[in-house]
Protein backbone atom coordinates (compact mmCIF):
# COMPACT_ATOMS: atom_id res chain seq x y z
CA UNK A 1 0.00 0.00 0.00
CA UNK A 2 0.98 3.76 -0.89
CA UNK A 3 0.92 5.84 1.56
CA UNK A 4 0.90 10.13 0.41
CA UNK A 5 1.47 12.31 3.03
CA UNK A 6 -1.03 14.96 4.18
CA UNK A 7 -1.30 18.05 6.10
CA UNK A 8 -3.49 17.42 8.68
CA UNK A 9 -5.33 21.30 8.56
CA UNK A 10 -6.08 20.80 4.82
CA UNK A 11 -8.16 18.09 5.88
CA UNK A 12 -9.86 19.10 9.01
CA UNK A 13 -12.94 20.03 7.38
CA UNK A 14 -13.24 16.65 5.86
CA UNK A 15 -12.57 15.09 8.61
CA UNK A 16 -15.00 17.21 10.74
CA UNK A 17 -17.60 16.27 8.23
CA UNK A 18 -17.44 12.84 8.31
CA UNK A 19 -18.21 12.60 11.72
CA UNK A 20 -21.45 13.76 11.36
CA UNK A 21 -21.55 10.41 9.63
CA UNK A 22 -19.68 8.28 11.70
CA UNK A 23 -15.87 7.91 10.89
CA UNK A 24 -13.70 4.51 12.47
CA UNK A 25 -11.61 5.03 15.73
CA UNK A 26 -9.10 2.00 15.48
CA UNK A 27 -7.22 0.39 18.31
CA UNK A 28 -4.37 -2.72 19.54
CA UNK A 29 -3.73 -4.46 22.09
CA UNK A 30 -1.70 -7.23 21.84
CA UNK A 31 -2.34 -8.75 18.50
CA UNK A 32 -5.77 -7.81 19.11
CA UNK A 33 -7.05 -5.32 16.80
CA UNK A 34 -10.50 -3.51 17.21
CA UNK A 35 -12.42 -0.63 15.79
CA UNK A 36 -15.62 1.09 16.48
CA UNK A 37 -17.79 3.87 14.53
CA UNK A 38 -16.94 7.43 16.18
CA UNK A 39 -19.18 10.24 15.98
CA UNK A 40 -17.85 12.57 18.54
CA UNK A 41 -14.21 14.39 18.38
CA UNK A 42 -12.48 17.19 17.34
CA UNK A 43 -9.23 17.70 15.75
CA UNK A 44 -6.99 20.63 16.26
CA UNK A 45 -4.14 21.76 18.07
CA UNK A 46 -3.16 22.23 22.31
CA UNK A 47 -0.02 22.01 23.28
CA UNK A 48 1.91 23.22 19.89
CA UNK A 49 1.19 19.78 18.75
CA UNK A 50 -1.21 18.40 16.38
CA UNK A 51 -4.15 16.52 17.94
CA UNK A 52 -7.63 14.52 17.70
CA UNK A 53 -9.31 14.15 20.69
CA UNK A 54 -11.74 11.26 20.59
CA UNK A 55 -14.29 10.65 23.02
CA UNK A 56 -15.26 6.91 24.31
CA UNK A 57 -17.19 5.90 26.84
CA UNK A 58 -16.14 4.21 29.65
CA UNK A 59 -17.97 1.20 29.42
CA UNK A 60 -16.87 0.28 25.87
CA UNK A 61 -14.03 -2.32 25.04
CA UNK A 62 -12.32 0.41 23.05
CA UNK A 63 -11.02 2.26 26.53
CA UNK A 64 -9.92 -0.86 27.77
CA UNK A 65 -7.49 -1.10 24.69
CA UNK A 66 -7.00 2.29 24.75
CA UNK A 67 -5.72 1.95 28.49
CA UNK A 68 -3.39 -0.83 27.48
CA UNK A 69 -2.06 0.13 24.63
CA UNK A 70 -2.24 4.33 23.98
CA UNK A 71 -2.30 4.72 20.90
CA UNK A 72 -5.01 4.78 18.05
CA UNK A 73 -5.72 5.41 14.46
CA UNK A 74 -8.44 7.81 13.06
CA UNK A 75 -9.85 6.07 9.81
CA UNK A 76 -11.96 8.25 7.27
CA UNK A 77 -13.94 7.19 4.56
CA UNK A 78 -13.26 9.67 1.27
CA UNK A 79 -15.06 7.26 -1.17
CA UNK A 80 -18.55 6.92 0.24
CA UNK A 81 -19.17 4.50 3.14
CA UNK A 82 -19.35 0.30 3.24
CA UNK A 83 -22.83 -0.13 5.65
CA UNK A 84 -21.67 -3.21 6.72
CA UNK A 85 -18.64 -2.23 8.42
CA UNK A 86 -20.29 0.39 9.91
CA UNK A 87 -23.45 -1.70 10.90
CA UNK A 88 -20.40 -4.33 12.83
CA UNK A 89 -18.04 -1.63 13.79
CA UNK A 90 -21.06 0.24 15.67
CA UNK A 91 -23.70 -2.20 16.49
CA UNK A 92 -21.43 -4.87 17.65
CA UNK A 93 -18.03 -4.99 20.79
CA UNK A 94 -14.84 -6.38 19.93
CA UNK A 95 -15.07 -8.40 23.08
CA UNK A 96 -17.39 -10.95 21.37
CA UNK A 97 -16.56 -10.83 17.47
CA UNK A 98 -13.40 -10.12 15.36
CA UNK A 99 -15.16 -7.08 13.99
CA UNK A 100 -12.20 -6.14 11.58
CA UNK A 101 -13.03 -9.79 10.09
CA UNK A 102 -16.72 -9.46 10.32
CA UNK A 103 -16.35 -6.14 8.31
CA UNK A 104 -14.37 -7.10 5.93
CA UNK A 105 -11.71 -4.73 6.55
CA UNK A 106 -7.96 -4.87 5.25
CA UNK A 107 -5.77 -3.51 8.09
CA UNK A 108 -2.83 -1.66 6.79
CA UNK A 109 0.59 -1.85 8.43
CA UNK A 110 0.82 1.84 10.53
CA UNK A 111 4.38 4.57 9.75
CA UNK A 112 5.15 5.08 13.44
CA UNK A 113 2.53 3.65 15.71
CA UNK A 114 1.52 -0.02 16.65
CA UNK A 115 -2.12 0.64 15.61
CA UNK A 116 -2.90 -0.21 11.35
CA UNK A 117 -4.74 1.83 9.14
CA UNK A 118 -7.64 0.51 7.45
CA UNK A 119 -7.64 0.76 3.60
CA UNK A 120 -11.56 0.85 3.34
CA UNK A 121 -10.95 4.08 5.18
CA UNK A 122 -7.84 5.79 3.46
CA UNK A 123 -7.71 8.96 5.26
CA UNK A 124 -5.49 8.32 8.59
CA UNK A 125 -4.32 9.68 11.35
CA UNK A 126 -1.61 7.88 13.52
CA UNK A 127 -2.52 8.99 17.01
CA UNK A 128 -0.20 8.69 20.13
CA UNK A 129 -2.39 9.60 23.53
CA UNK A 130 -0.64 12.18 25.43
CA UNK A 131 -3.64 13.16 27.77
CA UNK A 132 -6.78 11.26 29.22
CA UNK A 133 -9.15 12.90 30.94
CA UNK A 134 -12.47 11.28 32.52
CA UNK A 135 -15.46 13.20 32.07
CA UNK A 136 -18.24 13.93 34.62
CA UNK A 137 -21.26 14.25 33.36
CA UNK A 138 -23.16 15.65 36.50
CA UNK A 139 -21.56 18.51 35.92
CA UNK A 140 -23.02 19.16 32.56
CA UNK A 141 -26.77 20.85 31.82
CA UNK A 142 -30.24 18.73 32.73
CA UNK A 143 -30.85 18.47 29.11
CA UNK A 144 -27.71 16.57 28.01
CA UNK A 145 -27.68 14.76 30.37
CA UNK A 146 -30.89 13.66 29.71
CA UNK A 147 -30.20 13.16 26.14
CA UNK A 148 -26.62 11.66 26.04
CA UNK A 149 -26.21 9.93 29.24
CA UNK A 150 -29.24 7.66 30.40
CA UNK A 151 -28.75 5.26 33.02
CA UNK A 152 -28.39 2.69 30.02
CA UNK A 153 -25.73 4.22 27.92
CA UNK A 154 -23.33 2.89 29.39
CA UNK A 155 -21.30 5.41 31.73
CA UNK A 156 -19.42 9.21 31.21
CA UNK A 157 -16.70 9.17 28.41
CA UNK A 158 -12.88 9.19 28.88
CA UNK A 159 -11.48 11.94 26.36
CA UNK A 160 -8.19 10.71 24.84
CA UNK A 161 -6.19 13.59 23.22
CA UNK A 162 -3.88 11.53 20.67
CA UNK A 163 -0.90 13.47 18.87
CA UNK A 164 -1.10 13.24 15.76
CA UNK A 165 2.12 11.56 14.89
CA UNK A 166 1.33 10.50 10.98
CA UNK A 167 -1.13 11.65 8.76
CA UNK A 168 -1.56 10.14 4.88
CA UNK A 169 -4.24 8.44 2.55
CA UNK A 170 -4.15 5.08 1.82
CA UNK A 171 -3.34 4.18 -1.48
CA UNK A 172 -3.17 1.01 -3.64
CA UNK A 173 0.11 0.54 -4.99
CA UNK A 174 3.66 0.52 -3.36
CA UNK A 175 5.11 2.86 -0.30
Amino acid sequence: MKKTPIDVNEYANVITGALRRGIFLTTKAGEKVNSMVIGWGHVGRIWERPVFVAYVRDSRYTREMLDENPEFTVNVPVNGMDRTAFEVCGMKSGRDIDKIAAAGLTPVEPQVITVPGLKEFPLTLECRVIYREEQDSSRLPQEIRDKFYPAEAGGDHVSYYGEIVAAYLIEDGEN
